[in-house]
């Protein structure tokens, strides 16, 4: 077993205000491999994106801690990098700008901000759009500079909040792919993914393991190994595929109510 990256310690959120008091996790406690791709799955409302923001550093637990290489998580690191569902872009910077933001942030030259900025952009797939605008992109295009931006920091660990929801199913499948040669490149710093989604079957055509969560407060009421092997297009429509969704969904009708707080 390769060792653990991330160390997930009992923990709990509440979210308060003044009218009132909201457990959004309640013990929740895992460890994620280096070289894993872990995905996260659970009814709407379950933490899962909370738990992710968590992860980097972005929301401090009520109780428990989360450990990066036994290190505490108390504030965002380059070594952690996240993708977004909304892709987040800024619309007054190209694609090569809105590529070197992170590495702006973190003091690196205009000269190797450029430089690893122009290579991830085309990692990715986005040679000769350099220069163009957010509003000149499609959507998977405008993932695709997420993608970059997150990779450029070459951060060790990558995780995703839902990164295919809003685009078309033929778009999704093709960055599915190239978000899986990208992780299972032997050359790529980053090897280490943490993805958040409601779409089980995508779940099972990414993940080494799923982690399946119950309605709020979230919990894990199943670490599931997937171990049918890659690339796994070909096991798609296959009975073993099929058994895994069927687990995976029971599991999350079966905790789908909220539990009273």
């Amino acid at each position: 077993m390769p060792a653990s990256v991330l160390q997930i310690e009992d923990i709990s959120k509440t979210f308060e205000s003044r009218e009132h008091k909201v457990k959004v996790l309640e013990h929740v406690s895992f460890d994620v491999y280096r070289h894993e791709f872990l995905c996260m799955v659970g009814p709407s409302g379950c933490g899962k994106s909370t738990l992710l923001r968590m992860l980097d550093g972005l929301e401090p637990p009520t109780s428990g801690c989360v450990l990066f290489n036994d290190e505490p998580i108390t504030e965002p690191s380059p070594e952690i990098s996240m993708i977004f569902q909304t892709f987040a872009l800024l619309p007054w910077k190209t694609v090569l700008e809105n590529v070197q933001l992170g590495l702006e942030a973190q003091g690196i030259s205009l000269q190797e901000r450029k430089e690893r900025a122009k290579k991830y952009t085309e990692a990715v797939g986005l040679s000769g759009f350099e220069d163009a605008y957010p509003r000149e992109l499609s959507g998977g295009m405008k993932q695709r500079v997420g993608i970059a931006r997150a990779l450029a920091v070459e951060p060790e660990v990558l995780l995703m909040d839902e990164p295919f929801s809003s685009l078309d199913e033929l778009t999704a499948e093709t960055l599915r792919k190239e978000v899986l040669e990208i992780w299972s490149a032997p050359s790529r710093v980053t090897n280490t993914f943490i993805m958040v989604t409601h779409n089980v079957h995508e779940a099972v055509f990414m993940a080494d393991r799923i982690l399946v969560m119950s309605a709020r407060p979230g919990r894990i009421v199943e670490d599931i190994r997937i171990s049918l092997p890659r690339p796994r297009e070909k096991y798609g429509h296959s009975e073993q595929f099929y058994s895994y969704e069927q687990r995976i969904i029971s599991r999350i009708e079966q905790y789908s109510a909220p539990t009273p707080t």
